[in-house]
């Protein structure tokens, strides 16, 4: 029996009615000290994190976080006995706490990752390497953000 006309706008008209209801937004969590240093531990484990070797290029101030450019690199020969084996990226106030994880060999050529992050808040941002030895190598510093990012209400 095909459907009448009344039928089918009674039938969108209830969609309609439902597509009204007003959607309840929440912001994502922020994460904490704690839980940057859970996330670092996931990756070093309870290996010692030295401080050095590691250069984080990132402007200390930005006006706004939804485009933050950032370059780690590390001093290392990336020869086959010495190289880079990982550099990781964390942050203190973004609801994910680990930006991303770069994976080298010593064909890379050199230690040197170059990207474009977002961040919610001023905060510290962290880069960690770790080296073919099984050290890990790391250097941190404060990002003063005056337009934050991830933060966005969606509706």
């Amino acid at each position: 029996m095909p459907t009448t006309r009344r039928q089918f706008l009674s039938l969108t008209g209830g969609v309609t009615i439902a597509g009204t209801i007003p959607i309840v937004t929440m912001r994502p969590l922020q994460a904490t000290p704690a839980m940057l240093n859970t996330a670092i531990r996931n990756v070093v484990g309870e290996a010692q994190i030295r401080t050095g070797k590691v250069k984080l290029d990132i402007p200390p101030l930005v006006e706004n976080g939804n485009t933050v450019p950032m370059t780690v690199s590390v001093a290392s020969p990336m020869t086959a006995n010495d190289y880079v084996k990982s550099i990781h990226v964390f942050n203190e106030k973004n609801p994910q706490p680990n930006i991303g994880n770069f994976y080298l060999n010593a064909a890379s050529g050199r230690a040197q990752v170059s990207t474009r992050i977002r961040l919610a808040d001023t905060q510290k941002v962290v880069a960690i390497a770790r080296l073919s030895d099984d050290t890990f190598w790391q250097v941190a510093t404060e990002i003063v953000v005056t337009l934050a990012a991830c933060t966005e209400e969606m509706n």
